[in-house]
């Protein structure tokens, strides 16, 4: 399993959210750059950056992107708002790894076959947001008739290389996981999983790490320090 923490960007700077709700910020940080590099520093394999400006439709923070490959060696995963295939291509040769799309995908799931035979399945994640068992797009505010599951397996036959599944529910909560989805997205999809929500404690990982989660990306946990990320190396693998 792979620890990766996230740097999600609004209006510049670095924050965490409660559920996604604009105004809710419990973390404000200046220089994300500083904070990915920081990040990579202490261990990082991975960072998982998202634009919330983006993903809300409100603007986009794309200078901040290209420092933050800039002032750092480790692959980039990264969504929000990315809407159309020129978003794609831009940032991919831009030097992001791997390019998480949403609501592009719900909307029109042929896309995701495009893209894969186009750039390499292993560079194109579907980001499947999930709320009441059902997925909802556009920075979480609209919601859809399929679980994430069945979504999970439209993508999969499409070519996606990963999932990235996220519990909406328990997302910034400090609660705890709910290991009932994610479960059944292992047990059900071949393709690697990356859980993100609601992680808060290391038995939140070592389930993750016992259910074979592949990926876990973790905010609110590691910026409060209720989860120290040294200590979570314990469960990251080679």
């Amino acid at each position: 399993m792979i620890i990766i923490p996230a740097v999600d960007i609004k209006h510049g700077k670095c924050v965490q959210l409660v559920q996604g709700e604009p105004g809710t910020e419990q973390i404000e940080l200046d220089n994300p750059a500083e904070v990915a590099k920081q990040w990579e520093l202490k261990g990082a394999k991975r960072l998982h950056i998202v634009d919330l400006d983006g993903a809300l439709g409100s603007g986009e923070n794309i200078g901040i992107v290209h420092d933050i490959i800039e002032n750092t060696t480790v692959p980039i995963q990264m969504g929000g708002g990315i809407r159309t295939k020129e978003n794609v291509k831009n940032l991919l040769d831009a030097g992001i790894q791997t390019v998480i799309i949403g609501t592009m995908a719900i909307k029109n799931p042929d896309i995701i076959k495009e893209l894969s035979d186009e750039y390499g399945s292993e560079r194109i994640c579907v980001s499947l947001d999930s709320k009441d068992n059902k997925v909802v797009t556009h920075g979480w505010t609209e919601s859809t008739d399929k679980t994430p599951l069945e979504y999970a397996q439209i993508f999969e036959d499409k070519g996606a290389g990963s999932i990235l599944f996220t519990n909406v529910d328990v997302e910034g909560l400090l609660g705890g996981i709910n290991i009932e989805p994610v479960k059944e997205l292992l047990e059900n999809i071949s393709i690697p999983i990356i859980y993100s929500g609601g992680i808060t404690s290391l038995d939140d990982l070592k389930t993750l790490s016992d259910l074979g989660t592949d990926y876990v990306v973790i905010g609110s946990a590691l910026y409060k320090g209720l989860i120290e990320f040294e200590d979570a190396l314990e469960y990251q693998s080679d």
